[in-house]
């Protein structure tokens, strides 16, 4: 059975896309979402060797007609993806879709001729990684400082590193917060519901926004909300957005990207790999997010770290524990993740600056860590309880909290543009240029160590970062 959490988190997703049934995969397990009665295909003679397919093997479909099958012209469509409709995606319910199997298995001969990836599911790639964040926000007075702090490193528009976030929109309120001076981007669409609370996941890319500057000031920053319904988008538009976003302002030097899924797969996502192949062959460093499933499956577009071609252009980071020492209990791991850097209680900005805004609880903590580690994680403190409950149980009195201006907030989703900062930082005290070979040199400087799930890993921490104790009665959160 899948995880509360993930249940939960599941139908959070499923209400803000209403019109796309999702199903969790591969079968009734929390490895990822994706769309029902549909896959994906390379266009040209492969999508037709697809449609052919499924004519042959689902005498259910053999009426496939044009509407089944969404195909751009190739001077529009630069993803090269194909969607194609295999099934009624009303049929059955979430867990899992036999029909979407089937069709994969049927290409899997076909697959391994060609030599090359076909066919695909629709997955849902989401900054709420594993269909859950690391944990909720947690409200901290405007008097806290940052951590990671600013470096007291002055801006320079002449040299200032451009980084682009791909996430959720800004609050309407980001200027108030000094280190947001010189961040653009798109508004959040929606901030608070028809009472006034904050929805869920807002102020995610304010949030990461924030990290950027104060890691590296002098950063020319932008933010896109991609990523605005609950941080989730299918793969097939995921690909088109990449590239709208590079196509608005140019590839930038760093790009911070703090979403992916796994797909049970270890090369690639077809939806994005044609912005994949294009930002090998630009200058841009990709940073991404390992994702927060306490997993060792491949992360995507995060694991694209360690496949041959991309080495030098993307950047995989998982998530430490508040003190440093050890990875967060949530964070996914292995041989593909690069770096880790500290991804557990950072401060940063969120919203309500002069004006305290509220926030119900969704989910609530646990007795014990769901991962199952010892010590005490962010799935057990601070104590709250959120709107949903356990099967069975009578929901209780969720709990309600008032944001000023700073939060407290963990995942792989701010370990990210801890290190999109660090990169930054590094081109401009080194008069770096080029942001993969800051990349490579911050790696090979480095001289700190964690401990990873038995392994010693790079451990990238800014100088400005202060840990904090993991016991919350010493002062912890």
């Amino acid at each position: 059975m899948a995880p509360q959490r993930f249940r939960e988190q599941f139908d959070q997703i499923q209400r803000s896309m209403p019109d796309v049934p999702l199903a969790m995969g591969p079968d009734d397990s929390a490895e990822f979402l994706y769309e029902k009665g549909v896959v994906l295909a390379r266009d040209g003679e492969e999508a037709r060797l697809v449609e052919d397919t499924v004519r042959d093997h689902f005498t259910t479909m053999s009426d496939l007609t044009p509407d089944h099958v969404r195909r751009a012209s190739p001077e529009t469509n630069r993803t090269g993806i194909t969607r194609i409709q295999v099934a009624d995606p009303a049929e059955g319910d979430g867990g899992g879709d036999p029909t979407v199997a089937h069709a994969l298995r049927s290409l899997r001969t076909m697959e391994g001729r060609a030599g090359r990836r076909l066919i695909s599911r629709n997955h849902v790639v989401s900054i709420a990684v594993n269909a859950c964040p690391g944990d909720e926000p947690v409200p901290v007075p405007l008097s806290e400082p940052p951590n990671p702090a600013p470096d007291g490193t002055p801006y320079d528009a002449e040299t200032a590193v451009g980084v682009l976030v791909i996430d959720t929109g800004l609050m309407h309120d980001y200027r108030s917060y000094p280190l947001l001076a010189h961040t653009e981007g798109d508004a959040q669409i929606r901030e608070c519901d028809d009472d006034g609370v904050l929805c869920q996941y807002v102020g995610h890319g304010t949030f990461i926004a924030g990290l950027v500057a104060a890691v590296a000031p002098n950063t020319d920053v932008t933010v896109r909300n991609t990523l605005n319904d609950a941080g989730a988008i299918l793969e097939s538009e995921l690909g088109e957005k990449l590239f709208e976003a590079v196509d608005r302002g140019g590839w930038p030097e760093i790009l911070s990207l703090s979403a992916g899924t796994s797909n049970g797969r270890t090369d690639g996502l077809l939806g994005v790999h044609a912005f994949m192949e294009e930002l090998r062959d630009q200058g841009t460093l990709l940073v991404a997010a390992a994702g927060n499933n306490a997993s060792a499956t491949p992360f995507w577009p995060a694991a694209y770290a360690t496949l041959p071609g991309w080495e030098n252009s993307v950047l995989s980071i998982g998530a430490l524990r508040s003190d440093g020492e050890f990875g967060a209990c949530f964070s996914n791991h292995g041989g593909w993740v690069r770096a880790y850097a500290p991804g557990e209680r950072l401060t940063s900005a969120l919203t309500g600056f002069g004006t305290p805004v509220p926030y119900v609880y969704q989910h609530s903590t646990y007795d014990a860590c769901r991962f199952g580690f010892a010590y005490a994680c962010t799935c057990q403190y601070p104590r709250h309880n959120g709107v949903l409950s356990e099967p069975g149980e009578a929901p209780a009195k969720p709990d309600q909290v008032m944001f000023e201006g700073h939060a407290r907030w963990s995942g792989t989703s701010f370990a990210t543009p801890v290190v999109a900062g660090l990169v930054a930082s590094h081109m401009t005290a080194h008069k770096e240029t080029d942001p993969r070979a800051a990349g490579r040199q911050l790696l090979a400087a480095n001289t700190e160590y964690a401990e990873v799930r038995g392994a010693h890993v790079p451990a990238l921490l800014p100088p400005t970062w202060h840990p904090l104790p993991v016991d919350p009665s010493a002062g912890g959160s």
